[in-house]
């Protein structure tokens, strides 16, 4: 992780770090959908809602990470 904060790091890894945002976000969405609709019994809406608040948290987690 460390390479993503360099100054000369180029658009491959630019993009290599909002992969990894994206993918974390999307994990984490599905996990709680998944947790929330199956496992909790929860209504679609409510899995739907949580799953877009995970996302978000996750997807500003992993930015702050990729920022160190």
């Amino acid at each position: 992780m460390g390479d993503l904060a360099r100054p000369e790091a180029g658009r491959g890894d630019a993009m290599k770090k909002w992969g990894f945002i994206a993918l974390h976000a999307a994990v984490a969405a599905t996990f709680i959908f998944l947790l929330q609709r199956f496992t909790m019994s929860a209504s679609l809406e409510s899995s739907l809602l949580w799953a877009l608040t995970f996302a978000v948290c996750a997807a500003g987690l992993a930015y702050k990470q990729a920022n160190r």
